[in-house]
């Protein structure tokens, strides 16, 4: 009688829990707390259903941090030179080369560290005449080149023709291209080219230059002051030019 009671409570305790477990789930969800507003004001998170047909996209691409962009450093301007560099050469290799009349070498040569402004450039070589320059050095380089085989001619001097009775006045000139008499008697004045001259001479002591065409006239020159120094250098100048040309000599530009 004690043991039956017992035995019956627990058999509906049993059937209560099999009837709350029956109705309420396999995974019954615990209360909430009643005293939690957290719960009451959170929505419940629903995970997102992914779609195993739906293509997998790459991840985009990161940018990349742009790059700090540093100042271009501006070369200093260099500075003007001050000093000058003389490059130096000839027709005649080897020739001698005197700066303000010092020695300073042999062409082809350089010079350095010349100081900028006019220089007296004279160029000296065995067998043939010594040329002068001046040139003007400017701060930095400077190249030259000189001639010695050249030949430059442009002389006159004032004349007095002598005619059988009477004379006239004139400049007599020279150049590469031969010679030239100008005078206000339009019927003595002349100019031959050097092909044309067959006598081309001086008297010293007769103060007398003469020159003669080929197949033609005769010009007899002597100076206005009856001195034969002019006619001689005058004579001598022409004849060492027209030698120079003979033997291969260009034409001074």
């Amino acid at each position: 009688m004690g043991r039956g009671p017992i035995v019956i409570g627990t058999i509906i305790v049993a059937v209560a829990l099999g009837l709350v477990f029956f109705l309420g789930g396999d995974d019954p969800a615990p209360a909430p707390a009643a005293n939690s507003s957290a719960s009451l004001l959170s929505p419940r998170v629903v995970p997102k259903k992914v779609d195993p047909t739906a293509p997998i996209l790459p991840p985009l691409p990161r940018k990349a941090p742009a790059k700090k962009t540093e100042p271009v450093p501006v070369a200093a301007a260099p500075a003007a030179p001050t000093l000058a560099t003389l490059t130096l050469d000839s027709d005649v290799p080897g020739a001698s080369v005197f700066i303000d009349r010092t020695f300073v070498g042999n062409t082809p040569l350089t010079l350095d560290r010349l100081q900028p402004g006019p220089k007296r450039v004279q160029l000296t070589a065995s067998g043939y005449d010594s040329i002068q320059k001046t040139i003007e050095l400017r701060p930095g380089p400077n190249q030259i080149s000189l001639r010695i085989k050249e030949v430059s001619l442009d002389t006159r001097m004032p004349v007095v023709h002598k005619h059988g009775i009477g004379s006239c006045e004139g400049t007599l000139s020279a150049t590469l291209d031969g010679l030239r008499y100008e005078t206000s008697n339009k019927g003595d004045a002349f100019t031959l080219q050097y092909p044309r001259v067959e006598t081309f001479a001086v008297d010293y002591l007769r103060k007398n230059l003469r020159v003669k065409e080929r197949g033609g006239k005769t010009w007899n020159f002597t100076n206005r002051d009856e001195n034969a120094d002019p006619l001689f250098v005058f004579h001598r100048d022409v004849e060492a030019a027209r030698k120079k040309l003979a033997s291969g000599y260009a034409p001074a530009q």
